[in-house]
């Protein structure tokens, strides 16, 4: 199974050389990017799971409802809040959905698990930093999903062979044709692989002037599209399973 998954969340990397971009911007290059991928998942006829960070989410609610209409899944991404402003949201996008939003997603900031499980949370589904070294630091994982404190905990997808994690960083740099042999080498050895990609990879940096490392540009915007698409027709053509998260957890 194959489950496919985009964190919603601003840049917040600086600007080059005095080049301005309000929060206001950023927030529309978020929303654009994600439409975009949007467009590519409906092309192929393909569900995913989109985690949406908490403190933007409020902002965002005409494309919450656009992604949820698609039939993908809303989870949520969190960066920094506190449990009262996770309630608070999940609570209002809830009532705009009128759905539970079962799973969520944390990287540096982590939360305990039972305070996560008294918001009704289903799932937790983290990540760690994903640099240009960070392939090489951890070569060993759990790739099956456990229960604890009544959460069900998700980890990382890791290729058994070539070691590398199914991060954002590897998808964007790797090519396509030893992406793909990766993908078909994990499925025969583990269940699931869990795929990660961010919204802010799919931006123009010709065009917005971040400041972000030479190696986090490359293959990005327009590439990154066509890449995702790559993999979205690589899976049709293969006849592989896909899934949202709650669906296969649950």
């Amino acid at each position: 199974m194959i489950l496919l998954t985009f964190n919603i969340l601003n840049i917040e990397s600086e600007t080059k050389n005095g080049f301005q971009i309000s929060d206001e911007e950023r927030l529309k290059i978020t929303e654009d990017n994600t439409k975009a991928v949007l467009r590519i998942l409906d092309i192929h006829d393909i569900k995913a799971s989109f985690f949406i960070e908490i403190s933007i989410a409020q902002k965002l609610h005409h494309l919450i409802k656009a992604i949820s209409s698609q039939g993908h899944e809303i989870a949520f991404y969190n960066k920094t809040s506190n449990l009262e402003e996770i309630e608070e949201v999940k609570k209002n996008i809830q009532d705009l959905l009128e759905k539970q939003i079962r799973g969520i997603r944390q990287k540096d900031f982590k939360l305990a698990q039972e305070n996560l499980k008294s918001l009704e949370f289903n799932y937790v589904s983290n990540i760690d930093n994903a640099d240009i070294l960070f392939p090489f630091k951890r070569l060993k994982r759990d790739t099956e999903i456990n229960e604890e404190d009544g959460l069900s905990i998700v980890p990382e997808s890791i290729s058994p062979y070539s070691q590398l994690p199914y991060n954002d960083f590897v998808f964007q740099i790797l090519p396509m044709k030893y992406y793909k042999n990766m993908v078909f080498e994990t499925l025969k050895n583990d269940d699931f692989v869990l795929i990660y990609l961010n919204s802010w990879q799919f931006t123009d940096f010709k065009k917005y002037k971040f400041d972000i490392p030479y190696y986090r540009s490359l293959f990005s915007g327009k590439k990154m599209e066509d890449k995702l698409d790559a993999l979205l027709t690589f899976i049709n053509e293969n006849d592989m399973a896909t899934s949202r998260m709650k669906d296969y957890i649950f």
